[in-house]
């Protein structure tokens, strides 16, 4: 178990969040990710940062995880900007519990307690003035799952909008109508993770292909600049179907949605 003073210490760092449905006697429905999860008062989402206070859904803001200022092609973004610095930055959690994470000592934090469960004060000034300041294109949300802070999300891409900066999101995907339509007008660029195109594989991971797959038809078709990754892991999704299924439903959205197929190395 992660120590109590830890979840404290991040409790301090919130504000009351806005994807929220108030259901009756101060329970509250979280619309952040396809979990949504209905939180009596004392209560924590599955992603563990997002909790029922008293009535009051209380959100992460105004820290860091982590923050670089990375090559786009990184996040990955091939298709925007090409050779442009993003500034990059984290937080901490998420709603999936991938055996083969590679950012596991952020995204794990409160679940895990090997992960790291360390941050920087920073506010959204802050932030887009490192943007500013090192020659950034763009303010990318990553590291750890960005649908789960998105409240602080928009706050930093409202004043990246203001210097000029191309916003963005590296993320599982595994969305909701109402977290799409609260990024819309802030967010430019989603990088969607199809982690495989098997239903109860997808549990395994803690999420819903069918939400996923609902996703990435509804971020392209919003606009959104959309590019899809998959993780090829050995005896998870690495069949020739499985790739060819996965290329297939791609394509069936739109053949101009670019498709990264990268290798696995074991960090989990």
């Amino acid at each position: 178990m992660v120590p109590t003073t830890a979840k404290n210490a991040l409790d301090v760092l919130t504000e009351p969040g806005k994807l929220i449905i108030p259901l009756p006697n101060d329970a509250v429905v979280c619309t952040a990710c396809g979990h949504r999860c209905k939180l009596r008062p004392g209560q924590r989402g599955v992603c563990k940062v997002r909790h029922n206070d008293n009535g009051t859904l209380k959100v992460p803001f105004h820290y860091v995880s982590g923050i670089n200022n990375d090559p786009i092609e990184k996040k990955p973004f091939f298709h925007v900007l090409p050779g442009s610095l993003a500034m990059s930055f984290g937080m901490l959690g998420c709603d999936f519990h991938c055996a083969y994470c590679q950012n596991w000592f952020t995204s794990q934090a409160l679940r895990d307690e090997a992960s790291t469960v360390s941050y920087t004060r920073m506010t959204a000034i802050d932030i887009c003035g490192k943007a500013e300041q090192y020659g950034s294109k763009s303010v990318v949300s990553t590291y750890n799952e960005p649908l789960i802070t998105s409240e602080w999300a928009v706050e930093v891409f409202r004043e990246a909008r203001q210097l000029g900066l191309l916003t963005a999101y590296v993320s599982n995907g595994h969305a909701t109508a109402e977290v799409l339509d609260y990024l819309h007008p802030w967010l430019d660029l989603f990088k969607i993770d199809l982690k495989c195109f098997d239903a109860g594989n997808y549990r395994r991971l803690g999420g819903d292909l069918e939400v996923v797959l609902e996703t990435i038809c509804q971020v392209f078709k919003m606009g959104f600049w959309t590019e899809i990754v998959t993780l090829v892991v050995p005896r998870y999704n690495d069949s020739d179907r499985e790739l060819s299924d996965i290329a297939k439903f791609i394509a069936s959205v739109s053949v101009d949605i670019p498709w990264h197929v990268t290798a696995f190395h074991p960090d989990y």
